[in-house]
């Protein structure tokens, strides 16, 4: 029932979300899924979710890898500008990207603190 309360209240955020989950493993280049999309066919959100998944997914540890530091995983985005990502995004990324570092730093440190702060 809480659920059904949420689409409700907030039915933008269902389009949006939506829009992200499948989306945001698409590729510039129409080399991702699940349909292929490329370019600005893709919606800005899940473009923008991308750059943060693949940075969040290279910079943690993994049961199958070890985590990426953060100029290991600055490199490898860059070699996926205009492949993988969307050109304009990695420019912002590379313009931002001591602000990813330091929350992913945050995050290792102190993982509750993120959440916590998110809430208020």
């Amino acid at each position: 029932m809480l659920l059904l309360e949420r689409r409700r209240t907030v039915p933008s955020l269902n389009g949006l979300a939506r829009e992200v989950i499948a989306c945001h493993h698409e590729r510039w280049d129409g080399s991702g899924y699940p349909q292929g999309l490329s370019g600005e066919d893709i919606p800005l959100a899940a473009r923008i979710v991308a750059v943060a998944d693949v940075y969040d997914a290279l910079t943690s540890r993994r049961a199958y890898k070890d985590a990426f530091s953060h100029a290991e995983a600055v490199k490898i985005m860059l070699e996926g500008k205009g492949s993988h990502f969307d050109p304009g995004l990695i420019e912002v990324f590379v313009a931002v990207q001591s602000q990813f570092d330091a929350v992913r730093e945050t995050m290792q440190e102190h993982p509750l603190r993120i959440v916590a702060n998110a809430a208020a």
